[in-house]
């Protein structure tokens, strides 16, 4: 039954000749160097053909291959242009479809899973898939109560081809690094390891997706669908239309790209502080931009598809993220790196120079120093170029800095997201919503207007 498994072997072959494309490319550009073209140039050219072909491998398949592309398509805003102009079009083919399954195969999980008279269940039923991601595809339908329904199949053996993918691409990671400047590709590959079997329940997303749902019922920016069926391998919520953001980072109107950059920070972090619960897969096919609601004062809103992975945040998102920006906003250089050091930031065994600390963050927290900041290509540019360059003092203090693991998913979220912001283009006040959901950006205190408790 499982079209995965019997397809191991290609999938197998197509990955591991990756290594062997990148080698073979590497020793061409030697060849380039010895007959006088510059280091700078070949490296720019090897660089775009190895990435065209790992996202044309990536897009082929299906499971942690897809799941990596996915992944690694936030980040293309930081490649040089010249890099990233040939292959965008291909990233934004990985966030938003993937090879079908057969109809019978499809059929034959549904009777598995939700019984042999499962077509009683709908009004109507799309053979054809709407939507496909890593470890499932989306199908459109009508519940037999009349709801318009997205109907979510996992792939018969999705599980082994994710670990399998995942498995073979993080032992030449080292190769992929200098894809995307600033960025460890190891490191990302683990934790999407870690995330697999999370991932593959549907009653864990089938739980987060309905905590989101409830909670933001009525909001008039953020729309989540209602879970209507949960089963082993197959999630029915409801339909959503809109505007995928992929099709508005290619050539959305800037009224809608600020809208979706305002909505999307929104969501980012007023969702731990509702919820408890932070949405970890922040690609553009996980979005959409819905007409306004009648209690909107805008004409846009978000839709926000995909809970398989959330990281779980019963306080919401920690303090320390909140007051370590706001102490380095106000050039409180020991307070920082003392909050830093006692969070884990800084290892025991380093000492670092607090101003030298001080000075890495500045450029980084650059968007909340304003009341409105633009994020573009360039920028996310500039900051992947600081970090990355072995010769800048910013990349050897990076080196030694250490992210503890509770803070991996909320990292990478987070640069996730400032990655999708760049490619929107967007104006965003980002301070605004720092100011009004992260804990600790504004100091506790009284209200306006109120007097500080009197002492016993």
């Amino acid at each position: 039954m499982s079209d995965l498994p019997r397809k191991a072997v290609t999938r197998t072959a197509k990955l591991a000749a990756l290594p062997l494309g990148i080698a073979g490319r590497a020793t061409w550009g030697f060849g380039k160097r010895i007959v006088g073209e510059s280091a700078e140039l070949v490296g720019r050219e090897l660089q775009q053909r190895t990435a065209e072909q790992l996202f044309k491998v990536l897009g082929e398949l299906k499971g942690g291959a897809m799941k990596f592309g996915q992944a690694l398509s936030v980040f293309e805003s930081a490649l040089p242009e010249e890099v990233a102009g040939p292959y965008r079009a291909a990233l934004t083919k990985l966030q938003e479809a993937a090879p079908p399954m057969p109809t019978r195969t499809v059929h034959a999980v549904l009777e598995e899973r939700l019984g042999e008279g499962w077509q009683e269940l709908f009004l109507e039923f799309e053979d054809k898939p709407a939507a496909a991601a890593s470890i499932g595809q989306v199908h459109r339908g009508v519940w037999h109560d009349g709801r318009e329904v997205a109907v979510k199949v996992q792939y018969p053996g999705a599980g082994e081809a994710l670990l399998s993918d995942l498995n073979q691409l993080s032992r030449f990671s080292r190769l992929l690094g200098p894809l995307v400047p600033g960025m460890d590709i190891k490191p990302l590959i683990a934790e999407l390891k870690d995330r697999v079997s999370e991932e593959l329940d549907y009653v864990l997303e089938a739980q987060a997706q309905q905590a989101h749902a409830e909670e933001f019922t009525d909001d008039p920016d953020v729309v989540v669908p209602h879970v209507v069926h949960q089963s082993d391998q197959v999630l029915v919520t409801e339909w959503i239309d809109g505007v995928p953001l992929s099709e508005i980072i290619a050539d959305g109107t800037q009224e809608q790209r600020d809208r979706a950059g305002q909505l999307l920070a929104r969501f980012l972090f007023s969702g731990p502080a509702r919820t408890g619960l932070l949405h970890a897969d922040p690609h553009p096919g996980n979005f959409r931009l819905l007409p306004g609601g009648p209690d909107s004062e805008d004409d846009w809103r978000l839709g926000v598809l995909d809970f398989g992975t959330v990281d779980r945040l019963p306080g919401g998102l920690p303090a320390t993220i909140g007051e370590s920006l706001r102490m380095t906003l106000d050039g409180e250089a020991e307070a920082v790196y003392e909050l830093l050091c006692s969070e884990g930031f800084v290892k025991e065994t380093i000492e670092l120079d607090p101003d030298a600390v001080l000075d890495y963050l500045l450029p980084i927290i650059e968007p909340a120093q304003v009341e409105e900041f633009t994020f573009t290509r360039g920028w996310m540019r500039s900051q992947a170029a600081r970090i990355a360059d072995p010769r800048s003092p910013a990349y050897q203090l990076g080196k030694q800095l250490n992210l503890p693991p509770s803070y991996l998913l909320i990292h990478r979220v987070t640069l996730s997201t400032i990655g999708v912001l760049c490619q929107l283009g967007a104006t965003v006040r980002l301070r605004e919503e720092l100011e009004e959901w992260l804990p600790g950006f504004v100091p506790e205190g009284p209200a306006d207007g109120e007097q500080p408790a009197q002492e016993a």
